[in-house]
């Protein structure tokens, strides 16, 4: 029995950093997108931390803008949101408010 339980404990876990990762993807493809360096704002959001390995890692997996489609600015918002990332999501707040308007 307590051999399931931690089964299952373990697969919860690999779940939500498979959520986290995407959260981060989401992220990273956004400032792509948006001619923002993904790190940069991190720095920004969060000065303490030297460097966030996953955000690196994640990276790898971000395709040029032309290849990829539009990540809305409320979907970015939201997915940091939703994963407490309220200073992140406060940092592209500010990125979304000081961007040149698009024509």
């Amino acid at each position: 029995m307590e051999e399931h339980r931690k089964t299952i404990e373990e697969n919860i876990i690999e779940s939500y950093r498979q959520d986290e990762d995407m959260m981060i993807l989401v992220f990273a493809q956004w400032c792509v997108n948006e001619g923002l360096d993904p790190e940069e704002l991190y720095q920004q959001a969060y000065p303490q931390q030297q460097s966030n390995e996953r955000l690196q890692r994640v990276l790898e997996l971000t395709v040029p803008k032309e290849e990829a489609g539009p990540i809305p600015d409320d979907t970015v918002l939201g997915v940091l949101s939703l994963f407490g990332n309220e200073d992140l999501a406060f940092v592209v707040s500010e990125a979304i408010s000081n961007r040149t308007p698009k024509k």
